[in-house]
């Protein structure tokens, strides 16, 4: 068998594949409510054989959504509907989890169809929050610098969070701290300018995201696993970079992360992202050389071969896939089949179509 379709075991966690559908925001939710459209969305990829279905970046405050059409889980009358999405996926032989979030001085914008363009005060804008008050660019608006009582009021929510992703049933979760969002935002030195005990040295800058994992890590069941995310370059000079980034997760290894989750850019407008197939695996490769703890690759990864050589060449020990899965819902039984000929892990309601 592959090394694609080798299961995998964290904690009391079996994943039946090392494909993993990638958090994809949708915009569709209402007050942060999954509804029948994430319900067949990410149903389907559990379908699809995948060995992980990961629900999109969830705020877990109202003022933590990019855009309001983005989940949320900051109350509990939202578990029952997770929970809904959660039992399916797991029914359908998949691992089931949530990225929480909090997106920071990219919040309060419109839904990308749209144009993604900040929320005017007609349309619901809502006052953001970042490590300091820069805008993200020239045409966003400025985000008000949080408080340390504010800082510690978000590591709270994403506490609470935690606890309902649980009870809903989330076999793991993955914190957010990627893309430029808020968590990103306080390890970057071109989006935190603070003058306090959270900004300029490396070890400063990286105290808030770490507070989140070691309170996160607290309520959140040890035999589950906890991801990170991360963006790994900024891809500016003076930014936020791989060296960084291994060092960071020395100290999330140390506060019980199972998985570094390696991405890249988003924190900046004017990144030179040199985006082509596999960009960023060297990024997993180096993080999994260097501080021995899993990593997952992402970044244009659209073919079986192309996920198995990750696999088998040690880049990796996941691949985590968005826009193929989502031109392929089918893409895990397609790659069973490529690569080794064998019929995948089909539902026995559509056996018929894998002879």
């Amino acid at each position: 068998m592959s090394d694609l379709f080798q299961p995998w075991t964290i904690g009391d966690v079996t994943f039946r594949n090392r494909i993993f559908v990638s958090p994809m925001c949708q915009y569709s939710a209402e007050n942060g409510f999954p509804n029948d459209w994430h319900f067949v969305h990410l149903g389907s990829r559990a379908v699809g054989g995948a060995g992980l279905v990961m629900m999109e970046a969830t705020a877990v405050t109202p003022e933590g959504r990019i855009t309001p059409g983005d989940l949320g889980i900051w109350s509990d009358e939202h578990i029952a509907e997770f929970k809904r999405n959660a039992d399916f996926i797991k029914a359908q032989g998949a691992a089931v989890g949530v990225q929480l979030a909090h997106a920071g001085r990219k919040a309060s914008c419109d839904a990308p169809w749209r144009g993604g363009a900040a929320l005017t005060a007609e349309q619901g804008a809502w006052q953001t929050v970042a490590p300091s008050a820069i805008a993200f660019s020239d045409n966003a608006p400025t985000p008000k610098a949080l408080s340390t009582d504010e800082m510690a009021e978000i590591v709270d929510a994403f506490v609470d969070a935690a606890r309902r992703a649980d009870e809903a049933g989330m076999d793991m979760i993955e914190v957010h701290g990627a893309h430029g969002y808020l968590l990103h935002e306080f390890v970057s030195p071109l989006s935190n300018r603070r003058e306090d005990e959270y900004g300029g040295s490396l070890e400063n800058r990286v105290r808030f995201p770490l507070e989140v994992v070691r309170a996160v890590r607290r309520v959140w069941p040890k035999h589950k696993p906890l991801f990170y995310r991360v963006s790994a370059s900024d891809w500016e000079d003076g930014g936020w970079d791989i060296e960084q980034t291994v060092q960071l997760a020395h100290w999330l290894k140390a506060e019980g992360v199972d998985l570094i989750d390696c991405s890249g850019g988003g924190n900046t407008p004017t990144a030179k992202i040199p985006v082509g197939p596999g960009y960023q695996t060297g990024f997993a490769a180096r993080i999994r050389r260097e501080v021995g703890i899993a990593t997952g690759a992402v970044g244009l990864i659209t073919d079986p071969v192309q996920a198995e050589h990750i696999l088998h060449s040690g880049q990796a020990d996941c691949v985590l896939l968005a826009r193929e899965m989502l031109r392929d819902p089918y893409f895990p039984l397609r790659a069973a089949s490529e690569l080794h000929g064998e019929q995948g892990d089909w539902p026995v309601q559509y056996e018929r179509a894998a002879r």
